[in-house]
């Protein structure tokens, strides 16, 4: 039987793939921490990560999330997971849209406090995205 965070990170992977901001934002507590390490950005509070789902969102309209095996224990959990999707717009400076596809896996570490996610880094290749969306040539074979 699956443990009630088991339940609420179901839940918030189902929200990210239907791109429910708002449902997304329920998960979290109201102070929380949002960092996204290969772009050194980090949303503090659910107005900057709105914004950040939001241009998400935009950027990769096919966003999708596949969780793999992740565990947590009780205030803390990790997953893996990969995440896919176009890169079809831009909201990140330096770095244009190329209508390309990505797969990409990564990790996630997450804090939980009363219920609701306090702090969540990710963790993923950025030169692989790079080179799949094609603003990085691929590694040497």
């Amino acid at each position: 039987m699956a443990s009630d965070m088991d339940k609420m990170m179901s839940d918030y992977i189902a929200a990210m793939n239907a791109h429910d901001v708002e449902k997304l934002l329920s998960f979290f507590a109201d102070d929380c921490v949002y960092e996204c390490t290969p772009l050194g950005k980090v949303n503090r509070g659910k107005k900057e990560l709105k914004d950040f789902f939001s241009s998400m969102f935009v950027d990769f309209p096919d966003f999708k999330l596949e969780m793999k095996p992740g565990f947590n224990t009780g205030d803390r959990g990790a997953g893996e997971w990969v995440m896919s999707g176009t890169f079809a717009h831009s909201s990140i400076p330096g770095m244009p849209a190329t209508g390309k596809s990505f797969s990409v896996p990564g990790a996630a570490i997450t804090e939980f406090s009363g219920g609701k996610i306090s702090r969540n880094t990710n963790y993923w290749n950025l030169a692989a995205f790079l080179q799949q969306v094609g603003l990085m040539p691929p590694q040497p074979q």
